[in-house]
């Protein structure tokens, strides 16, 4: 069900409902905000709360609230919620706790969530278990605790599943517009994936910001993602939790390498969400996002005045995936009339300090600078702390900047190599100049690097494979997991299976050597000796007294695969949070010492294939390295799509499949060794 949420995040009117302190805050923070519409106090003893007039029961209140914060105990709030939807509020944000999050503690807490949704109906609710809203454009908020936001005509909306997050976040003064900070608490009804898209619909926020601990809700995130392509806006998301789900399968390497992160990666670059690893790159990325939007590449021109600056911008750039491209002849000519001869023209730039002070020269500089194929200017400057010392001096910098911006039209950004060097006045004085302030180099090169991210071309995904919740899991044999893959088109090596002894000396003499003896049911055979190879008829009397001397009841007798060029890991691990996570990566028994792997989400086509195989650091081997022949790729593109089709065929009931290795070379691509875990349907 798609719920209106206009009135409850941009209301004409509020109530508060309860009497204490947090109450009492929200309607000072309201007053202190400017709210303009009337806020009324809910309270059937009191009469006055936070300075306001109260009103003994929503019955007595002067009209309808388009938006309600509900401050009083779970059992209350659920007979609120309910009073609320029969008199047709706008929506609500339910503070309370004790619900689904306190099952462990109370016992009682899943019932009382879904009384609460039972009596909430279609009336949208936030909650329960959290702060609410506050909206920056409008001066409205549902907020019962201090925030450092000011009122803006524009800015990002940020989404957090933390309460206290949130707070921190509203204390940045980092020169960043937010439209909107909301928190989700138990998303009961209104998810994470809800309530973005519906902070996106409102034209005046430029930009998403998640920290997310759960998606949820797959197809509701996968239709988040969606509404924010459609809409132009990028998403910045911050993920953290670990799943010991996505560690289940711990037999096999797949399990081991995919992590718990791996799957939700893997999520938001299928869903092109920029993903960042803490609250300062987030807040920064949403700051460029903000004024510059995503970026057409990832080339940038550095301007300091420091040959210190200089190199630490090289040595940074390195770490973001960033290019600093040659100065053009065209730069080089403008840049000299600038500089004269007594400077180094290169990118970065150390422009000296002897032009430091003449703004049109500076202004020539910069300009010179900027006009050539970077994508963006980053003109590094720490700014003294004024408390201390005199910042006049660095005046020049702002009417520079400002004109070089002017004169060529890309984005500059002005950025201190140490946040404490970058107040919030100097950000806002940059950004009344048309510069985009950035604080500390790692964290600004972040931003810049994840706006070029967002601004590369990319097709629309296909919806994600969902996984089901299988029952009694079981590991097939490697015959029968063979046996299962090659049934979708997988190309595995002749075999044969011998049950006994008698079996193997006869199973032995008949196949054509090369061969490789396996004792079945060990896993990670090799390491445990459980695997022979046999390449010559003088050595099978010696290979099957070894083979009868494993601890085994059984051996599976297979075709040597002749001159592997490499070998891959194919892993496929069911993570119920987000989807099927394939891992590609080198194979063989150094799969965990190299760790040289990368993942997507099922389904993929043959071109995410390729892409992703090229990230590999394996990837000069597979395609010829020094002479040497290149691995068949339409081979391995072939032996990816059959394990996939066979996930796709089992995806109610399967936990994991895994080939590790699948020997790859000139002309073919063999699984020698394969793995499945699979289960029931519920």
């Amino acid at each position: 069900m798609t719920r209106d949420l206009s009135r409850l995040l941009r209301p004409a009117s509020i109530a508060v409902i309860g009497g204490g302190t947090w109450c009492a805050n929200l309607i000072r923070q309201s007053v202190a905000m400017g709210f303009a519409g009337p806020v009324w106090p809910v309270h059937p003893t009191k009469a006055e709360i936070g300075g306001a007039r109260a009103y003994p029961a929503l019955s007595a209140l002067p009209g309808v609230p388009d938006a309600v914060f509900v401050g009083v105990n779970r059992d209350a709030t659920i007979a609120k919620i309910a009073q609320l939807r029969e008199m047709g509020a706008g929506g609500a944000v339910c503070f309370a706790a004790g619900f689904l999050e306190a099952e462990a503690e109370l016992g009682d807490g899943a019932e009382m969530q879904a009384r609460l949704l039972h009596a909430a109906g279609d009336m949208p609710i936030i909650g329960p278990n959290c702060y609410g809203f506050v909206n920056y454009l409008d001066g409205a908020l549902l907020w019962p605790d201090q925030h450092g936001g000011q009122r803006c005509k524009s800015g990002v909306a940020i989404l957090t599943q933390s309460s206290n997050i949130a707070i921190n976040l509203s204390m940045q003064a980092r020169g960043l517009p937010i439209a909107y900070l909301m928190t989700v608490g138990n998303q009961a009804q209104l998810g994470l994936s809800a309530l973005g898209r519906a902070l996106l619909e409102d034209p005046r926020v430029t930009a998403l910001g998640l920290h997310i601990e759960g998606v949820g809700d797959l197809r509701a995130f996968e239709a988040l993602a969606q509404a924010a392509r459609r809409a132009g806006k990028p998403i910045v998301a911050l993920k953290s939790g670990r799943s010991d789900q996505a560690r289940a399968a711990t037999q096999s390497h797949t399990a081991s390498l995919a992590g718990s992160g791996a799957g939700a990666a893997a999520l938001l670059a299928r869903l092109g969400v920029a993903q960042v690893t803490s609250l300062p790159q987030m807040l920064e990325t949403l700051k460029l996002l903000h004024f510059a939007g995503p970026l057409p590449g990832n080339a940038v021109v550095s301007i300091s005045c420091s040959g210190g600056e200089a190199s630490l911008m090289a040595d940074t750039a390195l770490d973001h995936a960033l290019t600093l491209p040659p100065l053009t002849p065209t730069q080089s000519r403008a840049l000299r009339a600038a500089l004269g001869p007594r400077v180094a023209l290169a990118n970065p730039l150390d422009y000296h300090t002897f032009i430091w002070g003449d703004a049109a020269a500076m202004a020539a500089t910069f300009a010179a600078a900027l006009d050539g194929p970077a994508d963006i200017g980053v003109m590094i400057a720490d700014f003294p702390r004024p408390d201390r010392c005199d910042p006049s001096a660095w005046d020049c910098i702002f009417e520079a900047g400002a004109e070089a911006q002017r004169r060529v039209g890309k984005p500059l950004a002005l950025i201190a190599t140490l946040p404490d060097c970058l107040s919030e006045s100097v950000a806002e004085r940059a950004i009344a100049s048309g510069l985009i302030p950035l604080a500390g180099l790692d964290d600004g090169l972040t931003a810049i690097a994840r706006a070029a991210w967002l601004g590369q071309a990319r097709s629309t995904p296909l919806p994600l494979l969902l996984p089901g919740t299988p029952t009694q899991p079981r590991t097939l044999t490697e015959a029968e997991a063979k046996a299962a893959l090659a049934a979708h088109g997988l190309r595995i090596p002749q075999a044969r299976r011998a049950a006994t002894p008698a079996e193997l000396t006869t199973t032995l003499s008949d196949m054509a050597l090369p061969l490789v003896i396996k004792a079945e049911g060990l896993a990670h055979k090799t390491e445990a000796g459980g695997v022979i190879f046999v390449h010559h008829a003088d050595d099978l009397a010696e290979a099957q007294a070894k083979a009868r001397a494993m601890p085994c009841q059984s051996w599976l007798i297979e075709e040597m695969i002749a001159a592997p060029i490499a070998e891959l890991l194919i892993g496929v691990l069911r993570d119920p949070a987000h989807g099927f996570v394939l891992t590609l990566g080198a194979g063989g028994t150094l799969t965990e010492i190299l760790r040289d792997t990368t993942s997507l989400l099922l389904p993929v086509t043959e071109a995410d294939l390729t892409q992703a195989l090229s990230h590999l650091r394996t990837a000069p081997l597979l395609g010829g390295y020094r002479g040497q022949p290149a691995a068949n790729h339409a081979a391995i593109l072939k032996a990816v799509m059959a394990v996939q089709d066979y996930v796709i065929a089992h995806a109610a009931t399967l936990e994991e499949v895994e080939i590790n290795p699948l020997l790859c070379t000139a002309s073919d691509a063999v699984a020698v060794d394969a793995l499945i875990t699979k289960g029931e349907r519920p």
